[in-house]
């Protein structure tokens, strides 16, 4: 993928000056690497309070039975985490494919084979988890596949993240796009990452349980498993200590065909049985619960 002339602009060396100081960090050896991220994770934890309160708000709404202790040691390592993972960008960026399938793991492949030996189109619905970019990477190892984006606000983080993204799949379309681009564009083989699980508000969402909470959530992902006939499945990327292992859960039943509140509810286990392996490494800085049924007060 060509650098646009534009990126080189004066305005971009101080955005330029930064990746470069991601270069040295993918070659550090995974424990000290993680040891910075531990420390950028705590900086983060304490410097801003507004991602804090968020963080603490979601896990107080999802696991209500935690008290102050436990809910602030998840918040801690999730924070950690989330330093940890920010600083392997830089083995996304700057590591041959080569080393990084070394580090991979995929954890459920069968259900990926078993769909593909069916026929069927093949959806895979990617979690937001804070490692969520190995999953494009080990899953574009062995397969086609393709996915929408939508463009980071910082031009030359996007255009590194894009760039990363183009070498593990086939080609991506922008969100704007529209969902009709993405279903046209399904064939047996060729699999569709889709992210569904942030909160987009109420004109393409039902309101159904995630965890202990009600959660908008997205009807688009079941309405394109209709129309594209594609079996659906929950993917989530973690770090096992060792290596990033991509974990595929099992096809999601009847997905599509349940109507909009079971189907939202159908999906959103999927991702919770993902979760729950790994819960502080979910990304719930994000405003999960934004949008609020009628009659309920707004959390953030």
């Amino acid at each position: 993928m060509r650098l646009p002339g534009a990126l080189l602009a004066p305005r971009y060396w101080p955005a330029w000056i930064g990746m470069g100081l991601l270069w040295p960090l993918a070659f550090l050896p995974v424990r000290l690497r993680h040891g910075l991220g531990w420390l950028l994770g705590w900086l983060m934890r304490l410097a801003n309070p507004k991602r804090r309160h968020i963080v603490d708000t979601n896990l107080a709404l999802c696991f209500p039975e935690l008290d102050a202790g436990p809910r602030e040691a998840l918040l801690r390592a999730h924070f950690q985490g989330y330093g940890c993972a920010l600083l392997d960008y830089s083995v996304l960026f700057f590591r041959s494919r080569r080393w990084l399938y070394r580090q991979l793991e995929i954890e459920g492949r069968e259900h990926i084979e078993q769909a593909l030996a069916q026929g069927r189109n093949i959806m895979l619905l990617l979690g937001h988890s804070v490692w969520l970019e190995f999953a494009p990477l080990a899953v574009g190892q062995y397969y086609r596949a393709y996915g929408s984006y939508k463009p980071f606000k910082n031009a030359v983080l996007d255009w590194l993240i894009s760039r990363s993204r183009l070498r593990d799949v086939a080609f991506v379309v922008a969100r704007e796009a529209g969902m009709m681009k993405l279903v046209r564009s399904m064939q047996p083989g060729q699999l569709l990452f889709f992210l569904p699980d942030q909160d987009h508000g109420v004109q393409h969402s039902v309101f159904a349980p995630f965890f202990a909470a009600s959660k908008a959530t997205l009807n688009t992902p079941a309405r394109m498993a209709k129309l594209g006939q594609a079996t659906a499945l929950p993917v989530m990327a973690f770090w096992d200590g060792a290596r990033y292992r991509v974990v595929i859960g099992p096809a999601l039943a009847a997905f599509g065909q349940q109507g909009a509140e079971v189907d939202a509810r159908t999906m959103n286990a999927g991702f919770e049985a993902l979760i729950r392996r790994q819960p502080q490494q979910y990304m719930w800085t994000l405003k999960l619960f934004r949008t609020r049924p009628v009659g309920q007060k707004r959390v953030y």
